[in-house]
């Protein structure tokens, strides 16, 4: 996220230069939230050195109470002044990977779990490159849907107090280093979009996680609420991550053949095909909650049938149109995730299934230029067209027997991501919702 990447001492001189009164150190649980604690600068030579000591056992995912004592070890490239607090008592963040008492990389970490395929496919040659595009809204407090706006796509309302907000969100990301490379007015009232240039995966991932955070404490500043939340207000667009992938060997784009109508190489074809195979499992991970699923719905700007395509907006996988001499950009883009996934597992998994269809041939399917949307169940039946899970708990059955998730997350992250996933279905299906009482009060 900085210029260049730090090392500990140079993190220590511009801690001191800066005069930085606090370090908040940050890591995410396995659903993707961050978490954190901060330090004096005082501390701060001690914890890049020997990284600091926490309870895990009340953090979702992580070690029981019998095995609570972890470590937080602060990576130094991911240092960053927060330019928004206040410059008198300047504050500084870190990304974190988790380690146990020997240290040894914690099982549950799911910064881990991308190293580790992102360090597979780096044995095979490949460097993973990630642009994911989330959106977001902003509602005037976090316990109403009141909207600031009544905008649509690439509406320009510049007095409206939502692009007020999403400006300086801008202005923020730039100054700590994290390049944007647009923005706009989403589809539905009080929505927003900004495009992060695309980077290595982890440092996108990381990338992703102070996104949501700059967004939501920016918002605050306002007095507003900024929420990920896939579906927030019903009868209007939801919020995706619609996010785009290459792989590179060297500075050579590996997705990319002159001689294709599409201008996809044979690497770019399997990788795909790997997407689309494993799309369904692949849901569980990008789509991980009950709200997830009021946003995978037909009719809307979220696919849910399982092709692809090079234009056509409606499908699961899209290739963005070539530009000559612009093969650097290509690229396909995988449209189902939201923005409210863990970033760490849903690059992790996105790569593992790509890696699969390459290392095992996956033959990839036509595309379908039509809208599926309109495409009848026969229709679909002829072209092979399946839908990824209608509901939480459905992702949850197709996850339980998935062996390649498994083998991604392994053992700890994969138990832990079902159980946790378990308990938040069995809460939602015992809750009494609003549309049973509008519905079903007067008249049973």
């Amino acid at each position: 996220m900085n210029d260049k990447n730090l090392t500990k001492n140079e993190v220590l001189k511009v801690a001191k230069e800066k005069d930085v009164k606090f370090i908040r150190l940050w890591f995410a649980d396995i659903t993707g939230q961050m978490k954190g604690f901060a330090i004096t600068r005082n501390e701060l030579e001690n914890a890049l050195e020997d990284g600091m000591g926490f309870d895990g056992s009340s953090i979702k995912g992580f070690a029981r109470i019998d095995e609570s004592d972890m470590i937080a070890m602060p990576d130094p490239t991911t240092f960053i002044i927060l330019p928004y607090r206040e410059k008198e008592n300047a504050v500084a963040g870190m990304l974190c990977d988790i380690l146990n008492t020997d240290g040894t990389p914690y099982q549950g970490d799911s910064r881990y779990i991308l190293r580790k395929i992102l360090n597979k496919a780096k044995e095979k040659g490949f460097t993973f490159y990630i642009g994911p595009e989330l959106e977001f809204f902003i509602f005037k407090d976090e316990k109403s849907t009141q909207i600031l706006d009544e905008g649509g796509y690439f509406d320009i309302t510049t007095l409206d107090a939502g692009n007020q907000v999403r400006r300086e969100v801008i202005l923020m990301l730039e100054k700590m280093g994290i390049q944007v490379e647009y923005s706009h007015h989403e589809v539905a009232p009080s929505q927003h979009e900004i495009d992060l240039r695309y980077a290595d995966a982890t440092t996108m991932a990381d990338i992703v996680m102070v996104y949501r955070m700059v967004v939501k404490e920016i918002a605050q500043k306002y007095g507003f609420y900024a929420t990920f939340m896939p579906k927030p207000m019903y009868g209007v667009n939801g919020s995706g991550m619609h996010t785009h992938q290459s792989l590179f060997r060297g500075k050579n784009n590996a997705f990319f053949d002159p001689e294709d109508k599409n201008h996809l190489s044979d690497d770019a074809k399997a990788y795909m095909a790997g997407i689309l195979k494993h799309s369904k499992e692949l849901t569980f991970v990008c789509n991980q909650w009950v709200n997830s699923y009021k946003r995978l719905v037909p009719g809307y700007e979220a696919p849910v049938y399982i092709c692809w395509a090079s234009r056509n907006r409606s499908a699961l996988v899209r290739v963005p149109m070539y530009k000559p001499g612009k093969e650097k950009a290509t690229r396909i883009e995988f449209r189902s995730p939201d923005p409210a996934c863990n970033p760490y597992l849903a690059f992790a998994c996105m790569l593992a299934a790509g890696l699969k269809g390459m290392e095992e041939g996956y033959a990839l399917a036509d595309p379908m230029e039509r809208d599926v949307y309109r495409l009848t169940p026969e229709e679909m039946d002829e072209h092979g067209i399946s839908c990824l899970p209608g509901s939480l708990i459905e992702a949850i059955e197709i996850a339980e027997s998935s062996e390649f998730l498994r083998e991604i997350l392994g053992d700890h992250i994969f138990n832990n991501l079902i159980m946790s996933k378990k308990i938040e279905w069995d809460e939602y299906r015992k809750r009494i919702h609003e549309y049973e009482l509008v519905t079903y009060l007067p008249i049973l």
